[in-house]
């Protein structure tokens, strides 16, 4: 297949190089480096993110957990950012 693709300069060297150090052609080294991103893209395997909820108590009295900002501003006052 025949396709038009824009590479950053630095790309571009690195393929050029990895050719000429290789002894192969542009396109073909242009190829082997997509097939093993692609090959590698495949084999990683994520974990699905999860959040451990933890129980933060009761505050003491006076401070509640429905706004954070105004907890932490009651905390540690006014200046805390």
């Amino acid at each position: 297949m025949r396709t038009t693709l824009t590479l950053d300069d630095d790309v571009a060297a690195k393929l050029k190089a990895e050719a000429r150090r290789l002894g192969l052609s542009f396109r073909e080294t242009v190829n082997a480096a997509l097939r093993r991103g692609l090959a590698t893209q495949r084999s990683v395997s994520r974990k699905p993110f999860r959040v451990m909820s933890r129980d933060l108590g009761n505050p003491q009295p006076g401070l509640t957990l429905d706004s954070i900002a105004d907890l932490i501003e009651q905390v540690e006052g006014p200046l805390h950012r």
